[in-house]
């Protein structure tokens, strides 16, 4: 009795251009109130007859079964279909006045070296999974799209017009929700892992590989992308941009379990009370003067050494010749007489 208008609002947001999971996930939050609720715990047989009410009482069931964030989903699915539905057949919408339950953001952990270490351990070696496993890792390490952004990534070798991977940029096209697509970065070692994959993909069909002892799900890569972002000074409207955010305060949630740590750091950084050791700077050569580069003759024509060569001194009737020499044996007597016959 309920369900022509479900139907109804499944079509409408599909005529918005809505994401498919976004229908799934409004459509079945509204047949799990008319199930659960209205045909169980209510003798209601329209949906006119639903009152305030009756949302709270569904909230505070939900509340003591579920998460707060997963209450809160379901209530935002509800508020679409009844603000739609009185829209169209101008029913009084009786969730006009009411509040989402309160959601508190929980902490994820970013993860720690060991735990990478750990991850990178469980997935070495050159099986196909082996090394399946390791480019997925390595891409959700250097990118922190999404889940179903990752899955949805098309490879062709030979049609580039049909694969989102660009080794040689360096680049991956994803689609994110509503199917918005943008380009992500990725790291040399990413790229060569990407590459490991691909060349064993094409050889080998998938194999089973048994978890390793870390924690991990995929969307914890993409907190800790971003607090690696964040951590490492980059601006946060660059950081908008890669995850696909539009609004400014997913900033806050992403990374919020080491956003303290982050924070002490940047105290560390900028109030450190030890001024910064510098290098101290080379010292310049002294260009020599010209004098030094060409001296001239000494006084009387005297024998003198400039510079580790032994120079004599002859002198002629047209004065002072300068005569390099490395075997100063017998120039030297040539000089000491010629010096004796000037000096006279």
């Amino acid at each position: 009795m309920f369900q022509p208008e479900i139907s109804s609002f499944r079509l409408h947001l599909a005529a918005e251009g809505k994401a498919a999971k976004t229908i799934r996930n409004y459509t079945e939050a509204v047949q799990w109130f008319a199930a659960a609720h209205l045909l169980s715990d209510t003798c209601w047989t329209r949906w006119d007859q639903v009152s305030g009410p009756d949302i709270e009482r569904w909230m505070v069931r939900l509340l003591g079964r579920c998460s707060q964030a997963y209450a809160s989903n379901q209530y935002r699915g509800l508020q679409q279909f009844f603000k739609w539905l009185a829209e169209e057949d101008e029913f009084p919408d009786p969730m006009a006045r009411l509040r989402p339950p309160k959601v508190t953001d929980p902490l994820i952990p970013v993860f720690t070296s060991g735990e990478l270490s750990a991850l990178e351990r469980a997935c070495a070696g050159r099986t196909f999974a082996q090394r399946r496993d390791t480019a997925i890792i390595a891409v959700f390490r250097a990118t922190g799209i999404r889940l179903a952004e990752l899955a949805a990534i098309r490879y062709d070798p030979e049609d580039t017009q049909r694969s989102d991977i660009d080794l040689w940029q360096r680049e991956i096209t994803v689609r994110g929700k509503a199917g918005k697509a943008r380009i992500v970065r990725i790291g040399h070692q990413t790229a060569l892992t990407l590459d490991r994959y691909l060349r064993i993909r094409a050889r080998h069909a998938q194999a089973w590989r048994p978890p390793g002892g870390v924690r991990v799900y995929p969307h914890r890569f993409r907190h800790h992308f971003s607090h690696t972002w964040l951590d490492r000074g980059g601006p946060e409207g660059d950081l908008m941009e890669l995850n696909g955010w539009s609004s400014p305060q997913m900033l806050r949630r992403y990374g919020a379990s080491a956003r303290s740590a982050r924070a002490r750091r940047t105290y560390d950084r900028i109030m450190a009370d030890q001024p910064q050791l510098t290098a101290p700077a080379p010292a310049r050569l002294r260009q020599p003067s010209r004098n030094e580069l060409h001296p001239g003759p000494p006084p009387c024509g005297r024998f003198r050494a400039y510079r580790g060569l032994r120079m004599a001194a002859i002198s002629s009737s047209t004065g002072a010749h300068w005569l390099p020499t490395r075997r100063p044996t017998g120039l030297r007597v040539l000089a000491r007489q010629t010096c004796s016959l000037t000096c006279q």
